[in-house]
């Protein structure tokens, strides 16, 4: 449950024998996939011996807002740890990204930890004019379009894979703890996925993850999302320091397109 929604960061190396490179990226990216309105929930399994248990929940929602007299996308992103484990180790953490409707890009990011004895509270404003971030700790220089952990989950919902091979690389840059780090999603392919919610046709890729306390790095996850228009996120899998965690989508709301990706 450390950091929940690192699980979700696309949006995040083991290398190939060969590797077809493209130049595409999440710059330039237009909304395609979801619409103001839209929610939808995740239930996070942890097995140590092959046994999952349920460990908490996440809900994920989008409200149009207005920031520095730009229309946003107000994305919130919610986790918790079930009641039952909260004497062991008591989460609730929450992620917020405001992302320009024009471009795609973040104007702003908040990360509210609380784990355990743990608490972290930062905010993230993007000058994009500038191309610098400014945060509790001072001023960063980033790089043109670069996202935060939130926004990149977005963006990534809208890229054509239709455009890709199995084997294809996307890569994005991503701002997380005062740092700019150069990521990718290595595309897999397509193919059939049983959840807890049903069978769906699905895409399937892993994204280059940031090495961690929970995270081994490398491209350890798989992420599922519906092969349809909502590119709507349908399992996460990942081992972690010790055990494995597994995320099914276990609920959704008003969708901007229907979910015709699902056989049963």
């Amino acid at each position: 449950m450390r950091r929940i929604f690192l699980l979700l960061s696309i949006l995040t190396c083991c290398a190939f024998t060969q590797i077809n490179e493209t130049s595409y990226d999440l710059c330039g990216m237009k909304n395609t996939s979801f619409k103001a309105g839209e929610s939808f929930s995740l239930t996070i399994y942890y097995s140590v011996a092959g046994l999952y248990v349920n460990a908490g929940t996440a809900n994920i929602s989008t409200t149009l807002g207005h920031f520095e007299n730009r229309t946003v996308y107000r994305i919130a992103c919610d986790g918790k740890s079930n009641s039952s484990y909260d004497w062991i180790f008591k989460v609730r953490d929450h992620y917020e990204s405001y992302v320009d409707t024009a471009t795609m890009q973040s104007l702003k990011f908040i990360r509210q930890i609380h784990e355990g004895k743990y608490k972290k509270r930062e905010n993230v404003v993007f000058n994009r004019e500038t191309n610098t971030a400014i945060t509790n700790k001072g001023v960063y220089k980033t790089p043109d379009c670069v996202q935060d952990v939130v926004s990149a989950v977005f963006n990534a919902r809208n890229i054509d894979f239709n455009k890709y091979e199995a084997g294809d690389k996307i890569p994005f840059k991503m701002f997380l703890d005062n740092e700019v780090y150069s990521l990718y999603i290595r595309y897999l392919g397509k193919e059939r996925i049983t959840t807890r919610f049903g069978t769906f046709n699905a895409i399937k890729f892993k994204p280059l993850l940031i090495k961690g306390e929970m995270f081994k790095g490398g491209e350890k996850m798989t992420v599922w999302v519906s092969d349809d228009a909502n590119h709507l996120p349908l399992r996460i899998e990942s081992p972690i320091v010790v055990g494995t965690v597994k995320v099914d989508m276990t609920g959704y709301r008003n969708l901007r397109y229907p979910l015709s990706s699902r056989i049963n």
